[in-house]
Formats: C-alpha cells, sequence, structure tokens
C-alpha cells in the first residue's frame, strides 16, 4: 500500500478541537490541516514534531491537507490516519502475507453484527476447510520504550468489540482482534492496563474464550528514519498479555 502521491513534510504548531491541526511548512506558510484521529494521540503530538502531510486537489473539500505521519522521537515515525489501517489489514490478507488468515476467496468490509449492533471491519468466507473470520482492525501507535500499548485512552467502544468478538466464537466462527503497528518504534503489543484497566481483562477473557489476537506492522520508514512511502505490513510482532 502506498501513498498516491508524496507527502509534504512541515512542522507541528498544534492539534486542536480534535480534527484539526496548524503546521508550518519549510516555506514558513502555515496551513490547517484535517486531522483523522478521534483518539488522545498520547506520545503522537510533540512539540514541533517533524509531520508530513498529504494532499488533494478535490476543490470540494474544505481542507487541502490531512495529517498522515508524525516523527514522535528523532528516526521514529508513526502513522496517525486512522483511515488507513483497515485498508492495510486487508490488503496484507488478501495478499496471503499473513499466514494464519490466508485461504478465504471472500472479504467483505462493515458488515452488520452482534447483539450490540456493531459494524466488523472484515469478514472472510469462502474458506474450503475453516469457518468464517470476524475481524476486528485496530491501530497501535502509543509506544513507551520499545512496547506498543492499546489503547491509548478507556475505549467503551473496544470493550464492545471484544464482547461480540467472543460471542462470534460462541456461535462456531473464527473472532480475530487485528493490530496494525503502525509506528516503528514497537517491538511488541500489550494492553494498556494502566489506561483502561477494563479493556486488558476483556482481552484476556476474549483470549480465554478463543479469540484469536494478531499484530503485524507496517514500513513506514526507510533507513535514514524518513518515509518509505508506504503502509504496507510487512512482519508480525508478538502479543504480550502477560499482567
Amino acid at each position: 500500500m502506498k501513498f498516491l502521491q508524496p507527502l509534504q513534510m512541515g512542522r507541528l504548531i498544534r492539534r486542536y478541537k480534535r480534527f484539526l491541526a496548524d503546521v508550518r511548512l519549510p516555506d514558513g506558510a502555515e496551513v490547517t490541516a484535517h486531522c483523522p484521529n478521534t483518539g488522545s494521540m498520547l506520545g503522537c503530538q510533540p512539540d514541533d514534531a517533524r509531520v508530513w502531510l498529504s494532499a488533494s486537489d478535490n476543490p470540494k473539500r474544505k481542507l487541502k491537507y490531512t495529517w498522515e505521519l508524525v516523527e514522535t522521537a528523532p528516526g521514529v515515525l508513526a502513522c496517525i490516519n486512522t483511515a488507513r489501517p483497515n485498508h492495510q489489514a486487508r490488503e496484507a490478507i488478501e495478499a496471503g502475507r499473513v499466514p494464519s488468515l490466508a485461504g478465504y476467496a471472500g472479504c467483505r468490509s462493515e458488515v452488520r453484527y452482534g447483539a450490540e449492533k456493531s459494524r466488523i471491519d472484515l469478514l472472510l468466507s469462502g474458506h474450503p476447510s475453516r469457518p468464517d473470520a470476524w475481524v476486528e482492525v485496530k491501530n497501535v501507535t502509543l509506544a513507551e520504550a520499545g512496547t506498543g500499548f492499546f489503547p491509548d485512552a478507556v475505549t467503551e467502544r473496544g470493550q464492545k468489540h471484544l464482547r461480540e468478538l467472543m460471542a462470534q466464537v460462541a456461535q462456531g466462527d473464527r473472532a480475530v482482534l487485528f493490530f496494525v503497528v503502525n509506528h516503528t518504534g514497537i517491538d511488541e503489543v500489550r494492553p494498556a492496563d494502566h489506561i483502561d484497566a477494563r479493556y486488558g481483562q476483556l482481552l484476556r477473557q476474549a483470549v480465554e474464550a478463543g479469540v484469536e489476537v494478531v499484530a503485524w506492522r507496517a514500513d513506514l520508514a526507510d533507513e535514514e528514519g524518513n518515509p518509505s512511502g508506504g503502509l504496507s505490513l510487512t512482519e508480525p510482532v508478538p502479543v504480550v498479555l502477560d499482567e
């Protein structure tokens, strides 16, 4: 998965009203970019951080730029655009790069399901010998000393998704929590018990109930720590559930 056009580098001035970010471009001009992330973005908005924006020529758009990447530490990049992970996971699955989810003939997005009226990110069907797989995708960008944590804020919605996944397993289907690791400084993923203890409890219960958990890292940066131009998932990352 590649960006359609080269990204524009700038310096973060501030993020505000959740969906807006002011950025200073190299020529000194200041622009307001769309921030496609409703979360806390903990650790992903350092003062004066280098950021990268995608640009649109669509005249109907209110804002030309969209915030895509941020340098959280020297040479360490994170993708904050939460519209990307579903596409990243789908591309990797359909390309056969995720062995545990290979062999499915069909993949649908945003399918309604569950007693709590959720929408699953990806529904895989048509495997010759395995049941349908309900795949919930989560973006991991909170990093501390090489460990990625999810969530970065208390998430009742995320708790609901875990309950829904457990219900699908109870009905005889597969259910998968898919962590997309969009941070080059993360080497393992853990539940953020220090942020949302209930989510951590539910995640462990879900695994005991048969929900599968996988994590894959994206190729955000080149050897110099600059954007590689790609978002493809390239390697698995261990998920650690020890408390």
